[in-house]
């Protein structure tokens, strides 16, 4: 399976003055194309602690290393600059970055939303790549992503600001995804069971796992009630649809006869849609 390790960086989200809704969403993309997020952190806008973090990831052999924020014109926006250290390579203003960054500043100028288009030196700041890089066009803001490819990894850098990420991983990024995920996929079905007790249904499950590896099954519990009934899903990753798809119909099949035999019934079960 295609393994996926992502870093956030940013003091605010530490400080906790902003949630990180940015991991969740990258996390169910990332799901969604069969692959499979090892590790996820957080970590100051330090350059030295996100070097860090990079070289781990790529001693870890990740496939894909995503980071997180850190790509705008201010100072401690160093996430590019740690990338480049990470590697050893020098940070060079590249042509197609400074390209999307001075479109970007004309139609800010154009809608109000910048008095002045001109490049100035932190404008610029963000075209400045790891030699090696390829910029990721962002339809929303004024900072490319960053696409560096490795031996066996690749690293992109994405902004943190939610739209700029969603408009680049679901625009300049796709092909790249589609490339390394592959003809992969993730199927989830969600069982409804007529069982108020985790304790009664932990064992059932966990005998239902030991005999299908490849199926995460996973209880969720809410509350305690009179009325409660179980949601359990059951999810799998696959290098075809055919093959997920047998993995899954198995573990419900086996699921449905365990939970039966000690009196449990399933009121329904749907495929689950990320």
């Amino acid at each position: 399976m295609t393994t996926v390790e992502i870093i956030v960086t940013g003091n605010e989200l530490l400080l906790g003055d902003v949630l990180d809704t940015n991991t969740n969403w990258v996390c169910r993309r990332i799901t969604a194309f069969g692959g499979r997020v090892e590790r996820a952190v957080i970590v100051h806008d330090d350059l030295a602690a996100i070097v860090c973090e990079i070289r781990a990831c790529l001693e870890r052999f990740a496939r894909l290393v995503i980071t997180i924020g850190g790509m705008g014109p201010t100072q401690d926006d160093v996430t590019v600059a740690a990338v480049a250290a990470a590697l050893h390579r020098p940070l060079a203003l590249h042509p197609e970055a400074l390209a999307i960054v001075r479109r970007q500043y004309e139609q800010f100028a154009r809608d109000g939303a910048v008095d002045d288009p001109t490049i100035t030196p932190a404008r610029e700041k963000m075209a400045h790549l790891p030699v090696g890089a390829t910029p990721l066009d962002n339809p929303v803001g004024a900072a490319p992503g960053v696409l560096l490819e490795t031996d066996t990894s690749a690293i992109v850098c994405l902004p943190g600001v939610p739209a700029e990420l969603k408009g680049i991983f679901e625009g300049a990024l796709q092909p790249v995804l589609q490339r390394i995920f592959g003809a992969s996929v993730f199927l989830e079905q969600l069982a409804l069971v007529n069982c108020k007790d985790e304790s009664v249904l932990a064992p059932v499950l966990q005998a239902v796992a030991e005999q299908h590896p490849d199926v995460y099954l996973k209880s969720r519990a809410q509350r305690f009630g009179p009325d409660v009934k179980f949601r359990v899903t059951l999810s799998t990753a696959g290098p075809s649809r055919s093959i997920a798809d047998q993995r899954i119909a198995a573990a419900v099949q086996e699921l449905q006869r365990a939970l039966g035999a000690v009196g449990i019934s399933v009121e329904s079960i749907e495929e689950q849609i990320r």
